[in-house]
């Protein structure tokens, strides 16, 4: 059975791409810690990211860290918050998010879907898209 991130990749379940290539794709989850709050995915279904091959594991940084440096400017973020925790989906994925501090870090802290407000996310989508110079699906403009 796909996971649900396979499912936002090929299309059957929407997604607010805002970077996407043939190995990893970004997407703003629907649970954020902030808006901006971004998941940077390998389209491999690897379920933990130990077993990810390292050119993959490279890659996904590499794009992890331009999402980082897309949310400190998009959001005037003194820093991008990074985690891999991969509890709640069997999909790696690194969690990329605008932070000020620690206690930003706090999972129990998150908006529920319910909870954000559409507009304030495709606002947060469209600033990352800019920052990035990608597209509506998220594919590089350069």
């Amino acid at each position: 059975m796909s996971s649900v991130f396979s499912k936002i990749i090929a299309g059957e379940l929407p997604g607010r791409f805002v970077y996407r290539d043939d190995e990893v794709v970004a997407f703003l989850t629907i649970e954020p810690l902030a808006y901006g709050h971004t998941l940077v995915v390998p389209v491999a279904e690897v379920d933990r990211w130990t077993d990810l091959e390292p050119g993959v594991w490279l890659k996904l940084n590499e794009v992890a860290q331009r999402v980082g440096q897309a949310v400190i400017s998009a959001f005037s973020s003194p820093r991008a918050g990074y985690i891999i925790a991969g509890f709640d989906v069997p999909h790696t994925h690194i969690h990329v998010f605008p932070t000020s501090q620690m206690s930003d870090y706090d999972f129990s802290n998150a908006m529920a879907m319910s909870a954000t407000d559409p507009e304030l996310m495709d606002e947060a989508a469209t600033k990352l898209r800019a920052a990035l110079n990608t597209d509506d699906a998220g594919f590089s403009h350069s």
